[in-house]
């Protein structure tokens, strides 16, 4: 028999101390005490009323924007940068670098900001993707772009986390999901300026890059007046008296006492194996192929082994550290670790069929570069349309569970088509409507998502479950961008040697002209030559090998998103208050008198009732 999950009212004869909630850890997720930053961030979402709020909305959109459009432009011009290095093939792995930074960063920057406050780390997030943009911009070889690439990821994800923790901070959690939207919104705009931008710029990549370090902070300026705006009014009417009476762990434990708790609060040697484990095991994945492969040498085998022994080991650091970077009595609620599970998936199936799309619509479908990078947006327009419209619909239904195992579904559909539309001229109406469709589902059940798990949860807890979150985004995308990368790597060279071999053309420079520098190769062999039309047709077979493998996956994805919690979204910050009872505003109230629960959870089936209800709650 499953655990309570909420209380009954203290009139009612309930005990909060006695309640063991359904995450199994007997304090539930209440643990009695808030750190600075949540302390902070509390006392500054009070200062605001509804237009306050909505110029700091707007101040997250405009930087939102900001970094959106500079996503979407580079994505072109990392190709271009590899391409022009003779390294196009590298791709898939300065992505998993990158990626695997960003997972490692996830939970460092939520526990940072909740011990500093929300608004120290947003800076600190800037800053990184400033130098890292300089450094990517400058640089003339892959190391260094490779270097360049990984600062600025570690910047633009502390932006990324902090701006959703931020809309989740200033939210009820029956608006959580529309407000989520909030960073996500421009790409209903970048989707068709991208483009004309990415065409302005033409072959100019690191001008196209550099750009943004000069604009991004610039656009940063009205959200920073709306936050040190609310700490003023904060201390002016008092709402910061008890912050600054409270003695800080720096006044607690001095310079080297402070620095040791800060060690172990972000875990600083567990996240530490998460990069070794992942940057030893995928990117020699990621390696190992090519006009030769390379799978019998030492540095790509002993990297394997050390990257596999270190897995346990993680493991049992997990287990004993303080303060673990994974909470093991979070992820017994199968709504935290189904959550995450469905994350990973996301990312691991978007890029089966994403990573090299750019390439394949220049190389295989013949589309100009505007063309190209508008068709590549046409997933995150529609998805976000999708998911903005389904935010006002969720405010007033207040349950997630059933769109979100419906957008699940229509995935499994939408990589069917694209096996089908992979190449050629042909295949380019059949490519966006499959791309349109993927958004569609994915707008019911990516975000939503994300809600679903921050409604399990209380505020304490808040950042570190939508750091890991988002943290599993990335581990998907490393997984993505290995198997794609090494898909790719293991296959195409190959592939493109035997159709130049059918029409008498091998060549080995050929060959490593069309495989590692594909926008140069189009160039000299252009749409209908013999050569052009034969790499078209290694092309469309290599994306058959990734379009399957995705759409295997999306089994298993529709199987976790059935393992989701369908709690009920309250018009509160959160389901728990200080005493660990549901928080109600007067709306909720009227219609939950005398503390009645607020969600349908496990408790109000009996396990004689129907199996399926109590699932599904």
């Amino acid at each position: 028999m499953e655990q309570k999950t909420s209380i009954e009212n203290s009139s009612q004869g309930g005990n909060p101390e006695e309640i063991v909630r359904d995450t199994g850890h007997p304090d539930g997720f209440h643990n009695g005490t808030k750190t600075v930053g949540i302390k902070k961030i509390e006392a500054m979402s009070k200062q605001y009323g509804r237009y306050g709020k909505i110029l700091f909305f707007f101040s997250m959109f405009l930087i939102a924007y900001t970094y959106g459009l500079d996503q979407t432009i580079r994505y072109v011009f990392l190709a271009q940068a590899q391409s022009s290095y003779g390294h196009h093939s590298l791709l898939s792995t300065v992505n998993v670098a990158a990626s695997i930074i960003a997972v490692a960063a996830q939970p460092f920057y939520a526990r940072l900001s909740d011990v500093f406050g929300r608004t120290e780390i947003l800076f600190i997030s800037v800053i990184f993707y400033v130098i890292g943009t300089i450094i990517e911009s400058q640089a003339d070889n892959v190391q260094t772009f490779a270097g360049g690439a990984i600062i600025y990821q570690f910047g633009i994800t502390g932006i990324m986390l902090l701006l959703q923790l931020l809309a989740a901070d200033f939210s009820f959690l029956n608006w959580r999901l529309l407000s989520s939207f909030v960073p996500a919104i421009p790409f209903i705009i970048n989707t068709w300026v991208s483009g004309n931008v990415s065409a302005a710029f033409g072959t100019r990549w690191s001008w196209g890059i550099a750009c943004w370090a000069i604009i991004l902070p610039v656009i940063s300026i009205p959200l920073f007046f709306c936050l040190f705006h609310m700490r003023y009014l904060a201390k002016k009417n008092g709402d910061f008296d008890e912050i600054n009476e409270d003695e800080t762990e720096y006044r607690k434990r001095g310079f080297f006492g402070f620095v040791k708790y800060l060690f172990f609060k972000i875990d600083a040697i567990g996240l530490f194996l998460i990069i070794a484990v992942f940057a030893l095991i995928l990117v020699p994945l990621t390696l190992a192929g090519g006009v030769s492969t390379e799978w019998k040498h030492a540095k790509i085998i002993a990297p394997l082994i050390i990257g596999g022994l270190l897995i346990p080991v993680f493991v049992t650091w997990e287990m004993y550290s303080p303060e673990p970077v994974i909470p093991f009595f979070l992820i017994k609620d199968r709504g935290v670790w189904a959550a995450f599970c469905i994350a990973v998936l996301i990312n691991f199936i978007w890029y089966m069929q994403g990573d090299y799309m750019y390439t394949v619509l220049v190389v295989s479908v013949n589309q100009s570069v505007k063309s190209a990078t508008r068709i590549t947006q046409l997933y995150s327009f529609t998805s976000v349309v999708t998911g903005t419209i389904l935010g006002f619909v969720v405010a007033k239904v207040r349950y997630l569970k059933p769109f979100i195992v419906f957008g699940a579904c229509i995935w499994i559909i939408a990589m069917g088509l694209m096996i089908h539309y992979r190449g050629g001229m042909e295949a380019r109406s059949g490519i966006i409507g499959s791309l349109v469709l993927l958004g569609f589902g994915a707008g019911f059940f990516t975000y939503p998502t994300q809600n679903s798990i921050q409604s399990v949860t209380n505020h304490e807890y808040l950042s570190i479950v939508t750091s890991l979150y988002l943290a599993s985004y990335y581990i998907g995308s490393a997984l993505g961008n290995c198997v794609s990368g090494a898909i790719w790597t293991q296959t195409l060279a190959k592939e493109i040697e035997k159709e130049l071999t059918k029409i008498g053309a091998y060549s080995l420079d050929l060959i490593t002209l069309a495989y590692g520098s594909p926008f140069t190769f189009i160039v000299e062999y252009p749409w209908g030559s013999p050569e052009r039309m034969a790499v078209v047709v290694a092309y469309k077979t290599v994306q058959r090998y990734l379009l399957i493998t995705g759409t295997c996956l999306c089994v298993p994805l529709i199987a976790f998103t059935l393992c989701l919690r369908n709690h009920k979204l309250v018009s509160a910050q959160n389901r728990f208050d200080d005493q660990g009872t549901p928080e109600l505003n007067v709306e909720d109230q009227e219609k939950y008198p005398e503390g009645k629960n607020i969600s349908p959870n496990v408790e109000e089936f009996s396990p004689k009732k129907n199996i399926l209800k109590r699932f599904w709650a």
